[in-house]
């Protein structure tokens, strides 16, 4: 069984009352558990919109999406919460920490949002803070962090509460090189757990991290290269 499995998805956006933007063409993509799969594509292909609507951030317009069998486009907005909580893990570029809280509390606080009892919270945080490498770091705002530091912060807020599915827009890229490629190792590294991950890039370095790199153009799957 697919982990992930888009089948004739279709999002469309309405601006003003006359245009209207195609994101989605009839988007078709299976996804195996475990598998770590990169999205590339020219601006506005459609790369982000496909995390969207696979990570329950919007409803697409047309077509199903299945997470692990489970036809999610047929879910109300509370069935929609509790996958977004628990079993799907967001990385994005610009981090999205909260400047004044801490790294442990930037990262409990995700734990908190999937329902973890409180005496697990702190324990969770402080083991994904470790295995990311910032177990000194635990204490400090997230603004007194370096951008790599943030990113990883990211990453084990993401992880905390044990999500089968990772998806990641651009993690590397308001990144330096060196940072960017130290994430990406962390990030198959922590694949230990089994997680599926999708990521959009648009760095052909950050994608050949992946299993499979999949292109998109005028939101169509046009092209495909395993790598594994």
């Amino acid at each position: 069984m697919s982990a992930i499995s888009v089948r004739d998805v279709e999002q469309l956006f309405h601006l003003g009352t006359r245009s209207v933007v195609h994101a989605l063409r009839g988007t078709i993509l299976e996804v195996a558990a475990g598998e770590f799969v990169a999205v590339m594509g020219p601006s506005g292909s459609g790369k982000t919109t496909l995390l969207n609507v696979i990570g329950c951030l919007a409803r697409p317009t047309a077509g199903h999406i299945e997470i692990d069998g489970e036809d999610v486009t047929k879910l109300g907005d509370r069935a929609l919460d509790r996958i977004r909580a628990g079993r799907v893990g967001f990385v994005f570029q610009g981090y999205s920490l909260i400047p004044t809280r801490t790294a442990l509390e930037n990262v409990m606080m995700a734990a908190e949002y999937a329902g973890l009892p409180r005496a697990e919270r702190r324990e969770r945080a402080v083991e994904m803070l470790e295995r990311v490498g910032l177990a000194d770091q635990a204490g400090q705002p997230a603004s007194e962090l370096s951008g790599g530091e943030q990113q990883r912060v990211a990453i084990a807020r993401a992880l905390v509460k044990g999500p089968r599915i990772v998806l990641a827009d651009e993690p590397t890229g308001n990144l330096d090189s060196v940072s960017a490629e130290e994430i990406m190792v962390l990030i198959k590294e922590l694949r230990a757990d089994g997680q599926t991950i999708v990521m959009v890039t648009h760095d052909p370095r950050m994608a050949g991290y992946a299993d499979r790199i999949v292109f998109l153009k005028d939101g169509r799957v046009v092209d495909e290269t395993a790598l594994r």
